[in-house]
């Protein structure tokens, strides 16, 4: 059987979305400085993508990841978000929606981890 890294996964993208908070949290607080330049963190999915771990089908009513009955990815934009005179490049609504962002894969995370929990939890009792 094969070790299960869904536990350490949840965790690492927790760490990830704690430092693009505090980077969102430092983008709105320079909000008013001139010259300052907004920054982002890689997203957590890019960073997964560079890594060794593939989907698996493991039973033949699964989905193939790029099969039939999938859909591809959206790519989303970022263009829109302008300079002002200063210099300064922090947009507050754009900041707030991607605060609003990391609130919600923090919160889907969660779900995920806890699903997941109980799952287990409940295969450990069924095994007893």
């Amino acid at each position: 059987m094969n070790p299960i890294f869904l536990f350490n996964i949840a965790s690492r993208q927790l760490q990830h979305l704690a430092a693009r908070q505090a980077v969102i949290a430092g983008n709105i607080a320079n909000a008013n400085t001139p010259g300052y330049r907004a920054r982002d963190l890689t997203p957590f999915r890019d960073l997964m993508d560079k890594t060794a771990l593939t989907m698996a089908a493991t039973h033949t009513g699964h989905l193939e990841a790029n099969g039939a009955g999938t859909r591809p990815a959206r790519a989303t934009s970022s263009a829109g978000w302008d300079v002002v005179h200063s210099g300064n490049s922090v947009s507050i609504e754009e900041q707030m929606m991607k605060s609003g962002e990391v609130s919600r894969d923090q919160a889907l995370n969660s779900g995920v981890v806890k699903a997941f929990n109980r799952m287990l939890a409940l295969s450990v009792k069924a095994g007893q």
